[in-house]
């Protein structure tokens, strides 16, 4: 079963700056993720928590090695929506300290539904 994807225009500004090639990669991820967005053992999910003094308790991460990309995301549990919230490269953890800032200025409802569709 698939979860409804949505995403933040913070993250769709950003995945839209990525190269071709790059955003199939991405978009390719996030779709066999939203598949089991949720922790192992029966999904792809893996939890943050504290990183860097930001409390990401709540949210997921989609790791692209090779690419050098990371995706955070959150989950409404009720509607099985998967909310894309940042898309960025990884460098030095910025994709957490831009996710803490989303987390601030949306508040809780970043747990809801408040994003636009990704397709």
């Amino acid at each position: 079963m698939h979860w409804e994807i949505r995403i933040s225009t913070e993250a769709r500004k950003e995945f839209k700056k990525l190269d071709n090639s790059i955003r199939r990669q991405v978009l390719a991820g996030i779709l066999k993720v939203s598949k089991a967005p949720l922790p192992s053992p029966d999904g792809y999910g893996k939890p943050l928590g504290n990183k860097k003094g930001n409390n990401l308790t709540g949210f997921f991460k989609i790791k692209f090695k090779g690419i050098g990309i990371r995706v955070v995301y959150s989950l409404v549990m009720d509607k099985n929506i998967m909310n894309i919230l940042v898309i960025s490269p990884r460098e030095d953890d910025y994709c957490y300290e831009l996710a803490a800032f989303l987390y601030k200025k949306y508040g809780d409802s970043i747990f809801t539904d408040i994003f636009d569709k990704l397709i």
